[in-house]
């Protein structure tokens, strides 16, 4: 009986187990994958993670700024508004004191020209009275010339 011993040993040498075949090295690679992770944490994770903390200390840290920046320009908005409110207040009744003010020399400006111009009136009527019979006089002793020129020319 002759045996193949070659075909037996490759069939004892054989691995089993297919795809999920728990043998040595899974440890070697389990041990392989922390040691990675522990060395990526110190070397990568750790100096980013830091940074970011850097950053967000930071950005907390200007967000604050910012905040109290705004506050205290709302509070400045807020008292000039309440001061501008009191100068258009005061230079509004400025105005209307003025305009009255205003109003009233006017006023009296005109009562003092009417005054004026009623006593023009007056005076240059009067005159105009005095005048007119000396005028009218006047003109009767210039017609009654011109008359007699004129008779006399016609009847010679």
């Amino acid at each position: 009986m002759f045996y193949n011993y070659s075909s037996i040993l490759i069939i004892g040498t054989e691995k089993t187990g297919g795809l999920f075949d728990f043998d040595g090295t899974l440890p070697v690679v389990a041990l392989q994958f922390i040691l990675f992770m522990f060395l990526l944490n110190f070397i990568l994770y750790t100096p980013l993670l830091d940074s970011i903390d850097e950053r967000n200390v930071y950005i907390k840290k200007s967000l604050d700024e910012a905040t109290s920046l705004l506050a205290k320009s709302n509070k400045l908005n807020t008292k000039y508004e309440v001061k501008a409110s009191k100068a258009r207040k005061a230079a509004k009744l400025d105005l209307l004191t003025y305009q009255k003010l205003y109003r009233d020399i006017l006023d009296e400006k005109m009562k003092s020209s009417q005054v004026f111009i009623d006593d023009f009136l007056i005076e240059t009527t009067e005159n105009f009275e005095k005048n007119k019979d000396n005028i009218l006089t006047s003109f009767d002793n210039e017609i009654e010339v011109l008359s007699n020129q004129v008779m006399t020319k016609i009847i010679p």
